[in-house]
């Protein structure tokens, strides 16, 4: 443990709001039919407006619900909070199923995946030409993936501790350079949770598009796979880009960043140059035709974060008033868990994050994001290959034994934590993963390839058998569910979408040449 580290801990240990620490989860399902196709019904209207709905919206397709918990203090609050959407979602979609696996399921030609509708609002028209682009920039197939995003931050009244054992004094300047040095780290490590939390090591072969089946092996005459990966999501079937990968985002600091993302959202690219702002009847095909049409078509594992106000970009919220809190985004759904995820899981991300933190953090050279670029593609399709070789600044090492240096650090974070919480759940839940170190078949990824192997299914069968036991699960627990307040949000939704497009005067492309305009960059 370094002396920054360890003295940050030191300090924090006297402090109860160590045990408040604070969460949120973005989990993303496709609707499918009990047959397991892609459902190719509209929104469901008990669900609310997705334009509105605090709780529910939808992704990249109609067919991809995206349920959003609140901030808690407790992971067994915001899992509580998760189950129940959960359950109000499985009563109000008749006999559909929400798809347990990140990889989506058996898959038609790319036009029978619905694009997501938002109303004939301006704000809603934008979501809608906003996915048309991602439609032609990587095709639907690609945006059919689903993900669990996690949020985390740090309770305000500890910041001050922070700082203080760093010898600075606190503001928000402060908040902001500490969050990208937890982002440095995250990336640094983040292979770790590739690891121990990947659960798509099998496609089905309806989802691969004509030359990617080369990079993979057959498994059964339906799934391709690759037999020791991990997140095939996270890799070159997944959310990649040879546009992004060349765009160089630096995370030394907020000023470095706004500036290199900045750029991507300005500067036009050649191949989206080729698709054209507007289609031949005048449709818009897309928002912009740079790199990026908007911050959200950043696909890092990880984002800077602030809340925006109505009509606000993202980029030009960090700019105004600093990091907020942090997205992670590397977080396949976990096919065993009729979550997708549970507790123990928030938990482990919570020390992860906050040893992220609390470490030290050096700026990233171009040398060092090749590395870690390269950790990462490792991870994802070979990573329970034995003594696979990590690269770090002075040489390699093996996953395993890296993996155990980390996890290693990560106990005495989790033992802080314990310490002031009164019990040993972060403690356990840092055991639990070191398990899957010593035993790569306690990994999701394993299970579900030995699932695949033991019972000769197909991935498309997995799934669908996966997502039956999970509606199961949650209808035994409905009677002890309430949906009262969910029902209200979702009536609300529609009253406030309505509003919003009655009130509505200017035109959308007006709306448009507004919104898609950037403030003055930040300071470097």
């Amino acid at each position: 443990m370094t002396d920054s580290l360890g003295t940050a801990l030191a300090a924090l240990a006297v402090r109860p709001e160590l045990a408040k620490l604070r969460r949120g989860i973005e989990k993303e399902s496709l609707r499918v039919s009990p047959s397991g196709a892609l459902a190719r019904t509209p929104h469901p209207h008990a669900l609310g407006s997705p334009l509105t709905h605090p709780n529910i919206t939808t992704d990249f397709s109609e067919a991809q619900l995206e349920l959003i918990t609140g901030v808690h203090c407790s992971a067994e609050d915001v899992i509580a909070e998760l189950e129940a959407i959960h359950g109000f979602v499985c009563s109000n979609v008749g006999d559909e199923l929400l798809w347990a696996a990140s990889m989506p399921c058996r898959l038609g030609a790319e036009e029978d995946i619905p694009i997501a509708r938002f109303g004939t609002s301006n704000v809603g028209r934008s979501k809608t030409v906003y996915r048309n682009g991602l439609s032609h920039r990587y095709g639907r197939r690609m945006q059919a993936i689903s993900g669990i995003h996690y949020n985390f931050s740090v309770p305000e009244a500890l910041w001050p501790v922070v700082a203080e054992s760093r010898g600075r004094s606190h503001d928000q300047r402060f908040v902001t350079a500490a969050y990208f040095g937890l982002i440095r780290n995250f990336r640094r490590y983040s292979w770790l949770l590739v690891y121990l939390f990947g659960a798509s090591p099998a496609v089905c072969r309806s989802f691969l598009a004509p030359g990617q089946e080369a990079a993979l092996e057959a498994l059964g005459e339906d799934t391709a796979h690759l037999p020791y990966a991990t997140s095939l999501r996270m890799g070159r079937l997944g959310y990649q880009s040879e546009a992004q990968a060349a765009l160089g985002i630096s995370y030394d600091g907020l000023g470095q960043y706004d500036a290199t993302l900045r750029e991507a959202l300005t500067i036009p690219y050649p191949d989206y140059d080729a698709i054209g702002l507007r289609g031949p009847g005048g449709e818009y095909r897309q928002l912009s035709t740079a790199v990026l049409q908007i911050e959200n078509e950043f696909y890092a594992g990880i984002r800077p974060k602030r809340r925006t106000r109505s009509g606000e970009r993202p980029l030009d919220a960090l700019r105004e008033r600093g990091v907020e809190y942090v997205e992670v985004r590397c977080m396949d759904l976990d096919p065993f868990l009729p979550l997708g995820i549970d507790a123990a899981t928030c938990r482990f991300l919570d020390v992860f994050l906050l040893f992220c933190l609390l470490d030290d953090s050096p700026a990233e050279d171009a040398r060092e994001s090749a590395a870690l670029a390269a950790n990462q593609l490792a991870v994802v399709e070979r990573g329970r290959e034995p003594n696979l070789p990590i690269a770090l600044a002075d040489g390699t090492q093996t996953l395993a034994s890296w993996a155990e240096h980390l996890l290693g650090r990560c106990t005495g974070v989790a033992a802080t934590i314990d310490q002031v919480s009164g019990d040993k759940k972060h403690t356990e839940a840092v055991a639990l993963q070191r398990r899957k170190v010593d035993a790569a078949e306690k990994t999701p990824s394993a299970r579900v390839h030995a699932e695949l192997a033991s019972r000769g299914e197909s991935f498309a069968s997995f799934g669908l058998r996966r997502s039956v036991e999970h509606r199961q699960w949650l209808a035994q627990r409905e009677a002890a569910t309430r949906h009262g307040d969910l029902e209200a949000a979702s009536a609300e939704s529609h009253r406030r979408q309505a509003e919003i497009e009655a009130g509505e005067s200017e035109s959308f492309d007006d709306y448009l040449a507004r919104f898609m305009t950037l403030d003055a960059p930040a300071e470097r």
